[in-house]
């Protein structure tokens, strides 16, 4: 008795400091309406265990360890309060005040960690635990019955009115628990019936949560054989809506068994949800700032060695720079920050032989801190089925595109999809949305909905120009054969890079060197004169690039804005294409990666004219060539195996940023006011 009691005056203390008592205070003000009349009042209390401890070890080792016992103790503190200083004349008894304890963090032990990957064995106590996942899968917001009262059916039982008997609902508890038909009087074992009116609803949501190392077998990469078991949230009132498919949680729950015959299911009970991210090692390896101090005379170099030594190990160096440097923008700018602002840049690759290509891809997704390679009999965006659980609605199972939330999805061949999924895909590109339609007889719902989720990644694809053709008008100057995709979804690609067959023989010859040299000689640095860097180096230059915040410096501002102004002007006049607001935030993306892969702060005027010439490569592929006359391959329009190649690289770009500013010059309208002629 004196150990309760103690337990009970820390608990009033421990309010008291942290001003549970203040908030338990306002709460009570809604209760008191004279219209809400319920059997039970929910009250939520914040609880640090950390200064619990302090203020009573005792009470502090109840609240980690023995939930029930903590939640007794705080019920009991409470409805004292209430009836003290008479916040609720309408609770009579300590049954009416239901507290829920929100514990706000939990030791940093690893008797305290639930490691998802590892499925829980045995019962093990009803204890806080706590975990990090990925949303797979969850269902929509039903009622449950969150407390109810009971009445004796004997007339001349004092329970036969009042609040004597009243049930709550439990961690792990099914609704059967709470209410049903066979409950007896503690005081005269006669038969116990609902008082219907005063039964309490609440929502409900349940959850899907896997570990997040899940998604490594879905990059594409060779995987070992583990196997990954996902766990069954239950989110109960103010928790509901608080999680969304695809995105990363750490989340405080109470495991337990629910026993429903003739199955026992193990859930966990959330009781505090917070978005979460894991670190990734994110430093500059002595390689890279070596480059990084002999290129720091030009600000085009540094990122253009990093493209040319990228996946020497898939295809010998100069071939496809400017695919690589397009995906490593891509890995640098995708992102999904802390404000849920997404950063997104789409790739489209057209290419013949599309073997070392796919192969390419395939590496760069893996150095991505979330990528997914889309299967085609998979689904894509969302799926859906009839809830397991009993809650009587529908359960939204994440697709491909939705569990590569804030990194990459790899769709592959465009080829081998059918005309429906091609205009999927083409709408979700262009309102980075998705919807379904959720018919509601065949999921228990009250009426047929039509449900919307947001796609936050990048997608990069491939399509084979050899195959069907997919548009009437390739005799435009600069057109490029789309293949079996129409133009409309061309266009919602941001970035689209064409990998040429010129030359065929001697890169055949190239690719079959090098295959061979690395099969007889494993091991052995196939280009002594390249720069080595190995995986490890460019995963954490990818995650330093991508944490940069930059900003557009006014010569970068100016150049982007005059060639949008001027290349509108220009095609719409001539070829009857309209540069969309989309164009913009081409640029701007671009220069931003641009300048984050210099490892730079500030976008200059030089990130500017990289991001024209890839966006004036894409337009004039997709839509033929304007009056600003580039080379095809205008980024790495010569060789760059020695510092004479990057001394000739350097020359021609300096040229071609002139030719950006006189277009700009002669097209944009009033370019003239903040453009000065060079």
């Amino acid at each position: 008795m004196s150990d309760s009691l103690s337990l009970k005056e820390s608990a009033v203390v421990y309010l008291d400091r942290s001003g549970g008592l203040e908030k338990l205070t306002k709460d009570c003000q809604q209760y008191n309406d004279p219209a809400h009349t319920e059997a039970v009042y929910r009250f939520s209390v914040t609880v640090n265990p950390t200064d619990v401890i302090e203020v009573n070890p005792a009470l502090g080792d109840c609240v980690l360890h023995d939930h029930l016992k903590a939640t007794a103790v705080f019920q009991s503190v409470c409805f004292l309060a209430i009836k003290t200083l008479s916040l609720v004349e309408k609770i009579h008894t300590l049954s009416q005040v239901n507290v829920i304890l929100r514990l706000t963090h939990l030791p940093p032990f690893p008797e305290y960690k639930l490691d998802l990957c590892s499925f829980p064995r045995g019962y093990g106590p009803l204890r806080p635990v706590s975990m990090e996942g990925l949303v797979i899968a969850m269902t929509r917001v039903t009622k449950y019955t969150q407390g109810a009262r009971f009445l004796c059916v004997n007339e001349d039982c004092p329970s036969a009115t009042g609040f004597h008997h009243i049930r709550v609902h439990a961690p792990g508890a099914t609704e059967s628990a709470t209410v049903r038909n066979n409950f007896s009087c503690m005081i005269c074992e006669s038969p116990l019936k609902e008082d219907v009116k005063f039964r309490v609803l609440g929502d409900k949501q349940l959850v899907e949560l896997i570990d997040v190392k899940a998604l490594d077998v879905l990059n594409g990469q060779q995987q070992n054989s583990f196997k990954y078991q996902s766990v069954t949230l239950f989110l109960r009132d103010d928790l509901c809506n608080s999680m969304r498919i695809g995105q990363l949680y750490q989340v405080i729950g109470i495991p337990a068994q629910v026993h429903q015959w003739p199955s026992i299911s193990w859930i966990v009970e959330a009781n505090n949800i917070q978005p979460w991210q894991p670190t990734y090692p994110s430093n500059i390896s002595a390689n890279f700032n070596s480059l990084l101090k002999a290129t720091a005379s030009s600000p085009w170099r540094f990122p253009a060695v990093v493209a040319h030594c990228f996946g020497l190990d898939l295809a010998p160096p100069g071939l496809h720079n400017t695919l690589k440097l397009g995906l490593l923008l891509s890995l640098v700018q995708t992102r999904a920050d802390t404000e849920e602002t997404h950063h997104n840049l789409d790739v489209l690759v057209v290419a013949c032989d599309t073997l070392i290509i796919d192969r390419l891809i395939t590496y760069s997704l893996s150095l991505a801190n979330r990528g997914v390679r889309h299967q085609v009999s998979g689904e894509m965006f969302v799926s859906l089925s009839k809830d397991e659980h009993g809650a009587g609605t529908v359960n939204i199972h994440a697709g491909y595109a939705l569990l590569a939330t804030g990194g990459i999805c790899m769709l592959g061949d465009l080829g081998c999809y059918k005309k429906e999924k091609l205009d999927s895909i083409q709408s979700v590109l262009e309102n980075h949305t998705v919807s379904v339609f959720v018919p509601g007889k065949k999921y228990g719902e009250d009426a047929d909905k039509q449900l919307s989720f947001p796609v936050q990644c990048s997608f990069w694809a491939l399509t084979d120009p050899s195959q069907r053709s997919g548009r009437t008008d390739c005799n435009i100057l600069g057109t490029v054969e789309m293949g079996p995709i129409p133009a409309p979804l061309a266009d919602a690609f941001g970035l689209v890079v064409q990998c040429k067959d010129k030359v065929r023989e001697q890169v055949l010859l190239a690719e079959t060197v090098h295959t061979l040299q690395k099969a007889v000689e494993p091991g052995k640095p196939l280009y002594p004169s390249c720069w080595e860097f190995s995986t490890q180096d460019y995963k954490e230059l990818i995650t330093h690039a991508q944490n940069l915040q930059v900003e557009l410096s006014p010569g970068a501002e100016k150049m982007i804005h005059g060639y949008y102004m001027a290349s509108r002007r220009v095609r719409a006049q001539s070829q009857a294409v309209k540069m969309s607001v989309a164009s913009v935030k081409l640029l701007i993306s671009l220069a931003e990666a641009h300048c984050k892969l210099c490892l730079r702060t500030c976008v200059l005027e030089e990130d500017a004219v990289i991001a024209v010439l890839l966006c004036e490569n894409s337009v004039t592929l997709k839509h033929g060539a304007s009056a600003l006359i580039i080379p095809p391959d205008a980024v790495f329009p010569c060789e760059l195996g020695s510092v004479d190649g990057l001394h000739m690289r350097d020359t021609v770009l300096d040229k071609l940023q002139q030719d950006i500013l006189r277009f700009i010059y002669a097209y944009a309208p009033g370019a003239d006011q903040y453009i000065t002629e060079e």
